[in-house]
């Protein structure tokens, strides 16, 4: 496996996958570390697209997931066996199971990040009572979709329809996805089932 990890300039990186495509071995698998740019815009260069992904580690290395998302072309095996293989380097692997800018962390993260810099920049709160708030609330480690289910769905659809009102831009998507959950009577914990089954 060759890992990618020069800077963020496609040109380069279209280049550089040319060049690994030419002398890596036929098994080697070749892959991108990039956070920003899918592989499916580095691969004009490529011969066998079929090995190559995308696999975005963390930083700091202590934060040991890594994402693996498909260049549109790559081998499904490829990505099965690296889900098998990596815990075994001590890596906990997740697959991002279309394209997506961001990935699955990195677009959560640029959500919150930008919600805290507009905390700020609004007078609303100081950097530092956002961070003990931040380091409160994320100290039990209840992950979002088990703490939607504690609250309820239809709760947490009724406070996104107030954001929906009182701000601009917030999108459709995730109402959408609320209301296809509370209408086939996923609740959450009240009813049994939300996100997660709650009946055992």
């Amino acid at each position: 496996m060759v890992i990618e990890a020069v800077p963020e300039k496609l040109d380069l990186k279209r280049k550089v996958f040319g060049q690994l495509d030419a002398i890596a071995e036929p098994d080697a698998i070749l892959a991108s570390n990039s956070s920003s740019l899918p592989t499916s815009q580095m691969i004009d260069e490529v011969e066998h697209p079929e090995r190559v992904l995308n696999t975005h580690y963390q930083q700091p290395p202590e934060l040991n997931s890594v994402e693996l998302m498909s260049c549109g072309k790559t081998d499904e095996g490829i990505i099965a066996a690296l889900m098998e293989r990596l815990p075994r380097y001590g890596y906990v692997p997740f697959h991002v199971r279309r394209e997506s800018d961001g990935f699955i962390f990195k677009r959560i993260w640029a959500s919150i990040k930008r919600e805290c810099l507009m905390v700020v920049e609004e007078g609303v709160a100081s950097p530092g009572d956002v961070d003990r708030m931040w380091e409160i609330f994320t100290k039990p480690g209840i992950p979002p979709f088990e703490l939607m289910d504690r609250v309820g769905l239809d709760v947490v659809l009724n406070i996104e329809e107030r954001y929906a009102k009182v701000r601009d831009g917030i999108p459709e998507e995730p109402r959408k996805l609320l209301r296809e959950y509370i209408d086939s009577g996923r609740l959450g914990v009240n009813s049994g089932r939300g996100f997660y089954d709650h009946q055992s």
